[in-house]
């Protein structure tokens, strides 16, 4: 493996365990059970922001801006009428 699959590897897995620990918060019913969750959140959302970074600085995340337009057509497919 290379650093660019390494690093989506790592990224993929931190956004797993994202999704795992905001399912925690959402279904906890004790509060020190859904602070352990939201505190597992919180770090995890910050590793997988700073794997992004990372993974941008070395030119493995490649990021296009959107025209205005696109994102005015898009938003009015969503708003109500």
């Amino acid at each position: 493996m290379n650093d660019k699959e390494i690093m989506e590897s790592l990224l993929f897995t931190e956004k797993t365990a994202c999704d795992l620990y905001l399912h925690g918060v959402i279904e906890s019913t004790d509060p020190k059970v859904r602070s352990s969750f939201q505190s597992a959140l919180d770090q995890s959302l910050k590793m997988q922001n700073q794997i992004y970074d990372k993974m941008s600085q070395k030119g493995f995340y490649q990021v296009q801006n959107v025209e205005q337009q696109k994102i005015d057509t898009t938003r009015g497919k969503f708003s109500a009428s």
